[in-house]
């Protein structure tokens, strides 16, 4: 029987990651975000999870920031969460999202923010009512957001990694 674990990425993933990310969403716009997110600093907490020493899933949470009166506080944005199609509905995706969950709280981080299917990240706590408040341009229904501490802004813009932009724009 074989193990899964989770473990933090390192440069040695890099090529691994792109081939996960581009086998669950079927094209490279997602690989293309996470080396950018990776390349220009912006990754806060970055796992991938093994199987038999290969890598079947990812996460990565990147630096946000909510911009309200003045004032900038610092947040997380999800994205992207990809695991291999064969390893689809064994819990690996949410192995890793709570594994990332701890790792961002024990840091001190108040806010997550996801825009993604409210039915799979309401699983974990996030929610469009959460997220409401925020102006952004990703602003729908699917735009959610979790909060660790009260201290956490409830209004504001989100601002994105530039990544964000460039990336998903190719």
């Amino acid at each position: 029987m074989s193990m899964m674990s989770i473990r933090a990425a390192t440069p040695r993933d890099r090529e691994a990651i792109s081939l996960v990310e581009e086998h669950a969403f079927g094209q490279k716009a997602e690989a293309g975000l996470v080396d950018a997110l990776v390349a220009g600093g912006d990754a806060v907490v970055e796992l991938v999870a093994e199987e038999d020493g290969q890598v079947v899933g990812h996460v990565l949470f990147s630096r946000l920031y909510v911009q309200n009166g003045g004032k900038t506080f610092p947040a997380v944005a999800l994205a992207p969460l990809a695991v291999e199609p064969d390893f689809h509905r064994t819990g690996i995706g949410g192995a890793l999202v709570r594994e990332a969950h701890i790792r961002l709280r024990d840091a001190g981080e108040k806010l997550a923010v996801v825009l993604g299917e409210p039915a799979y990240y309401g699983r974990f706590g996030y929610a469009h009512e959460r997220a409401a408040g925020f102006d952004s341009d990703y602003q729908c229904e699917a735009l959610q957001a979790l909060a660790w501490s009260d201290e956490a802004p409830a209004t504001g813009k989100l601002v994105y990694a530039s990544a964000f932009g460039t990336a998903l724009a190719a």
